[in-house]
């Protein structure tokens, strides 16, 4: 503030600076959607909506929230197996938006979905039901033990219900009532059990119990184990498209989020989801990194199989979005829960590849070559082995394809983006549009204090010299072409970038124009023969 002067002499003002410091934005956030494990652990006991995006940083966080790693041949999910591989090859920040896996047959209309009872089963007069999908491998099992007899008409027991990794555990529980009036007892079993997340009691709390559980054997523990699924009559289905488009929606809780770079929807290729993702992704300055369908191969060979190239020249495939990059083919891994072969979509390792890209080299690096070795593969599905000869035709085509080389392992072997139409040409190389989403990003993040200031030669200079820090921080660290900082970038805004009317309507302009770094995708060397030599 102004100095108030008083007696001759010196004095000292503190003027403010009109330079402000732009922090870059991260690179590699990414949100992954879709059906978790069924009963999804800290998330589902405190009772956290589906659907809502839950921030982790490593998988055992997953595990805490959402259940782990799940098998079932009712429920296809391939989430967790995707986090699993994208914490493992380099990711270290996530965002997973879990969805409630529907369970119905196939003669039961969509709008009557609701929460199957997948099993059922009673001792001594109470049922339990289980709450969430179960089956031969993944059972409710349910203990009681420790009976005693605290009154004439009153039993008592500990009773342990697990699923999964959860457990549950209510000690004391009255079993057994001879009186209606003790039915309101806060112990009474129906009441008890009532905020189980894992199985409901029936009949109700104030339902008579006579002969439910005595005291006659205290010492045999009575177990219960509800997941034998009945033959289906009709095939259940696990899949709705729908489930995922409600993801997408405007002031849906992943729309609120504040930041997140890449989006991994694993083991999805439907085209109403890729291309609503792909919208979302542009509005959010985001990248999506696509999976192709199971079944398609590079040669098109085998029964009811679809080559990928008819899966990308079909009209539905996305073509105008240069906000995603699609990868091929399924990787093989190693189940942790049982060591047998897995078929696993691409999506959840090149995600990681990205992030450790990013965090080596630069957003500005392509995430391929012979540097990109991905971590806990034995190669690519057999049916997805690529020649040099079938990549041609798949390059122009915006699939990159992952291939296996002698010394390298499996790795990322292309770096285009889906937007191959030519009107998108800037943006063919996921590394160019990657480094124009970090640079947007980053300004939009840190430009707020412009608002609201006098729009006139002060404000642009500051703006210019925030802005020019920012670039020819870049520069130094190679992110651009150009051997000097004005070949590699520009910052313009001053009278040209904004005129008259642009003030009189409240308006600064910026432009920001750089250089990309283009991968080198193709290397021709070139052999001469010398004939002679001159002395």
């Amino acid at each position: 503030m102004p100095v108030t002067v008083s007696y001759p002499g010196l004095y000292i003002e503190e003027l403010p600076s009109s330079a402000h410091t732009i922090t870059p934005a991260p690179t590699s956030i990414t949100v992954f959607v879709g059906y978790t494990h069924p009963f999804q652990g800290e998330v589902a006991q405190n009772g956290v909506d589906w659907g809502k995006p839950i921030q982790i940083f490593n998988f055992t966080e997953y595990e805490r929230a959402f259940g782990g790693l799940y098998r079932s041949p009712i429920l296809r999910s391939d989430v967790a197996d995707a986090v699993y591989q994208f914490f493992l090859n380099g990711g270290t920040n996530a965002y997973v938006v879990g969805l409630q896996p529907t369970y119905y047959t196939t003669a039961t209309p969509p709008a009557a979905i609701k929460v199957v009872d997948a099993a059922s089963g009673a001792l001594g007069g109470i049922k339990f039901t289980a709450k969430h999908l179960t089956d031969a491998s993944n059972k409710v099992s349910i203990t009681i033990r420790n009976f005693s007899q605290t009154t004439a008409a009153n039993d008592t027991a500990d009773i342990l219900i697990s699923y999964g990794s959860r457990i549950e555990t209510y000690r004391g529980v009255i079993t057994k009532s001879g009186a209606p009036a003790a039915n309101a007892d806060a112990d009474f079993i129906g009441n008890r059990l009532a905020s189980s997340a894992i199985v409901a009691i029936d009949p109700a709390a104030g339902g008579a119990y006579a002969g439910a559980y005595t005291a006659a054997s205290p010492a045999a523990p009575l177990q219960l184990d509800l997941g034998d699924m009945p033959v289906p009559v009709v095939a259940y289905t696990t899949f709705r498209t729908q489930d995922f488009l409600d993801v997408f929606k405007d002031d849906n809780p992943l729309d609120k989020v504040d930041i997140f770079n890449l989006l991994v929807i694993p083991g999805v290729s439907d085209s109403g989801i890729w291309n609503t993702a792909l919208h979302f992704c542009e509005r959010k300055l985001a990248f999506y990194v696509m999976d192709p369908p199971p079944d398609a191969t590079a040669d098109g060979m085998g029964i009811n199989l679809a080559q990928i190239k008819e899966v990308v020249n079909d009209p539905s495939m996305p073509r105008f979005s240069p906000n995603g990059a699609l990868y091929f083919p399924y990787l093989r891994t190693s189940d942790p829960l049982s060591n047998a072969t897995l078929l696993q979509p691409p999506s959840g390792f090149v995600a990681g590849i990205y992030a450790r890209t990013d965090t080596r080299r630069g957003v500005w690096k392509a995430p391929a070559g012979l540097e990109t070795s991905i971590v806990n593969t034995t190669g690519v599905v057999e049916e997805g082995r690529m020649t040099d000869m079938r990549q041609g035709v798949l390059n122009p085509l915006g699939v990159n394809v992952l291939r296996s080389f002698a010394g390298s392992g499996t790795v990322v072997w292309g770096a285009r983006t889906v937007g191959v139409n030519a009107a998108l040409e800037q943006w063919r190389y996921v590394p160019v549009r990657r480094t124009a989403l970090f640079i947007e990003q980053t300004l939009l993040r840190n430009l707020g204090w412009v608002v609201f200031e006098p729009n006139d030669e002060p404000l642009w200079t500051a703006i210019r010299i925030s802005v020019e820090g920012f670039m020819l921080s870049l520069f130094r660290q190679a992110a651009f072409q150009g051997a000097t900082p004005s070949q590699a970038f520009r910052v313009q805004c001053d009278a040209t970038t904004t005129t008259t009317t642009d003030i009189d309507n409240g308006i600064v302009n910026i432009v920001v124009a750089f250089r990309p770094l283009k991968p080198a995708e193709f290397v021709v060397i070139k052999i001469a023969q010398i004939a002679g030599q001159v002395q």
